[in-house]
């Protein structure tokens, strides 16, 4: 379809719009399946989707005739959030996707094809104070000034009346918002687009002044990068923990040089203040965000304290501009925690529900950046007031499609680093952690099957891998930096990596006992240790959960140096649930036994040897475990992970120091 594809090459270029931001339409006719007479109709981008990955599943399909008979009924700007309901009365047949507050500038815009975009270099003229003189001199009467409004059906007809009062113009900037265009086809409105964005662009790049944003701060520069992710990392979960405050929430770190720039420059604290403009912007970046005002150089503990001080303050000044702006129709506070909080020298750090939404959220501020730059060099950056934002934020059609949001699942916002995951009982934890609504850090010695479990899952907002050897302290530090700086913190650490050597006493070398401890024992305490430090500085409280097994109180044969291990991390489980319960953070353990099937231990030697000490082919271990059971059932990699998902996902929300049995019952190693 002609204006999907437009649609998706618009998408593409983050030049042209923000992700999920703007609109697309066309008008045209098809046959009326019940009369069998023609019917003009409009396709226009439905709530919430984004141009660069819209379908035809994506689109509104509304009748014309039905759509401009609203113009009749419409009751004045004071009702016109009522005209969004009214839209569902003008769908043509099951009318595909939701439409959304712009479908009356569309429909209404008496032209074929209309583009609704946020580019970068739209908005800076749109937000410069003396945006309307500068569109003049920007476009002539090619383009024409729309005073800020509100998004809405009185938006669309005063657009549909600068069509039809200026036949020469391409389209129009909104004050405080985008640009619209329109044309007679696809590829014309797609050009007339264009043209006003590079056109906006070009304008900026020829009028604008060298520094908009002032003189670099002295001692405010940018760290070289490796320092940058290293403070980056050791700040993360702070932030992370201030950001939770009222909902728990995702991190997403970035340290992008327009980023880095906007930090260093004296107006940082200025403009920062200010806030953004484009609805689409503050919706997702809040009105404006928090500034460390210390430079990269200062003591890590004198930023943390400074950090708290401003979130404090933060907090304090949105409760007030709530308090300014609500009334008694007003949607309850959201929270009055930052979404974007700015750490000069060392990058972004941006909050949502998921890493996509705070991902998303950062890349926005970076949009803001961009239009603050663009209409500072020419002008003077005036956004729409902060009446005007509370009046989006606090809409009640934005409340409605909150409401409409699906539930969150069990894990949601929760990040979880799985040791030794590339295969076997981890890799199962991991999936069902990932598939219950967690952010996952798949870690194993093996990066290459790390990677394909994590891609396994899905993208990089979902999963991310690292390669860890758990006996290396260096490398365990690394790996958790990693984590912090994927999703902003940890809140799940399951010790899985493991691995066993079957061999008597006399037979079991003193190397066999160093590896076996060294990963298990000593590599559990080093992961549980680097994390604890995480999870009492997020202050959010958190899970550690030890993949233990039966043999950590069960003596078997040939199995000295991996039963003492095991129960070595038995009883890590205990010291550690006494010593971290003061911060919330619950330690306990599960102990499977016979995992035969998919296990990485048992694929690797382990399977051969305890089938040559039982006296049975290695093919039927697992059946010969399974007997050897109270419920004469094999146990599998799955049965573990969802052990562990029912230690974590909150039911057992007082439970700590308890180890769970997975082993379909072994009378022997009941625990006492």
């Amino acid at each position: 379809m002609e204006l999907v594809a437009r649609s998706n090459r618009l998408g593409a270029d983050p030049r042209n719009t923000n992700y999920a931001g703007g609109n697309t339409s066309a008008k045209g006719s098809e046959t009326d399946p019940v009369t069998q007479q023609p019917v003009d109709l409009l396709w226009v981008k439905g709530s919430g989707g984004d141009l660069g990955t819209l379908t035809e599943a994506g689109l509104a399909v509304l009748r014309l005739d039905r759509l401009r008979g609203l113009v009749d009924v419409y009751p004045g700007v004071e009702r016109e959030d009522e005209m969004v309901a009214a839209f569902d009365y003008c769908l043509h047949g099951k009318g595909g996707a939701a439409p959304s507050i712009d479908t009356a500038m569309h429909g209404l815009v008496d032209a074929p094809h209309v583009d609704h975009l946020h580019p970068d270099s739209g908005i800076a003229l749109a937000t410069a104070a003396d945006g309307e003189k500068l569109t003049a001199e920007c476009f002539g009467d090619r383009v024409v000034w729309v005073p800020w409004r509100r998004p809405g059906f009185q938006l669309g007809l005063d657009i549909a009346t600068v069509h039809r009062d200026n036949p020469q113009a391409i389209g129009c900037i909104l004050g405080g918002h985008g640009i619209t265009a329109w044309g007679a086809t696809s590829d014309e409105c797609e050009a007339n687009s264009l043209e006003i964005i590079r056109t906006a662009e070009q304008f900026l790049a020829d009028r604008g002044i060298a520094e908009p944003f002032g003189p670099v701060v002295e001692g405010f520069e940018p760290l070289p990068a490796a320092e940058r992710r290293e403070r980056a990392a050791a700040l993360a979960p702070v932030i992370r923990g201030l950001a939770s405050t009222d909902k728990p929430q995702v991190g997403h770190f970035s340290d992008p040089d327009v980023v880095l720039e906007f930090t260093s420059r004296a107006k940082l604290a200025e403009l920062a203040a200010l806030g953004t403009s484009c609805p689409d912007h503050f919706l997702r970046t809040k009105v404006r965000p928090l500034v460390l005002d210390l430079p990269p150089s200062a003591p890590i503990e004198g930023a943390v304290a400074r950090l708290k001080e401003l979130h404090a303050e933060y907090r304090e000044e949105y409760s007030a501009y709530y308090q300014r702006h609500a009334d008694a129709n007003s949607p309850a506070m959201r929270g009055a925690d930052p979404a974007i909080v700015l750490v000069p020298g060392i990058g972004m750090f941006s909050f949502g529900k998921d890493k996509q939404t705070a991902r998303v959220a950062g890349e926005f501020y970076v949009n803001a950046i961009n239009v603050m730059r663009g209409a500072e060099s020419v002008s003077t950056y005036a956004p729409i007031d902060e009446r005007e934002k509370f009046r989006i934020e606090y809409w009640a059609l934005e409340e409605a499609k909150l409401q409409r949001m699906p539930k969150p699942k069990p894990l949601a916002t929760r990040v979880a680093l799985v040791t030794g995951a590339g295969s076997g009982i981890g890799k199962a934890i991991a999936q069902r952690l990932a598939a219950e609504g967690a952010c996952v850090v798949v870690a194993d010695l093996d990066l290459a099957a790390a990677e394909a479990v994590a891609k396994e899952i899905g993208s990089t907002d979902v999963a991310v891998a690292v390669g860890a050897d758990v006996s290396d302290a260096t490398a365990v530090s690394q790996a958790l930096a990693e984590a912090v700086l994927a999703f902003g913190g940890v809140d799940l650490i399951v010790n899985n990596a493991g691995l066993s050597i079957s061999k008597s006493l006399l037979e079991t070398t003193e190397r066999d006992w160093d590896l076996q401890h060294d990963v298990m024992a000593k590599g559990s305490f080093l992961v549980s240790q680097a994390a604890a430090k995480v999870l009492i500085d997020q202050g959010i409280g958190g899970d550690i959960i030890y993949i233990s097994s039966k043999n950590s109180v069960f003596a078997g044969p040939n199995n000295v140096a991996y039963g003492a291990a095991k129960a070595d991390q038995a009883h890590q489980v205990r010291l550690l649930a006494a010593e971290l319960g003061e911060y919330g953070v619950r330690v306990n353990g599960v102990n499977p036994d016979g995992v035969v099937r998919g296990s990485g231990i048992f694929a690797k030697g382990w399977g051969a040897q305890r089938a040559a000490v039982y006296g049975v082919p290695e093919s039927e271990l697992g059946a010969f475990y399974a007997q050897r059971t109270l419920l004469k059932r094999e146990v599998l990699p799955e049965n573990v992970a969802a052990a562990v998902f029912a230690l974590v996902a909150g039911d057992l929300s007082h439970t700590t120091g308890l180890h769970v049995p997975v082993d379909a019952g072994v009378a022997a190693a009941f625990l006492r």
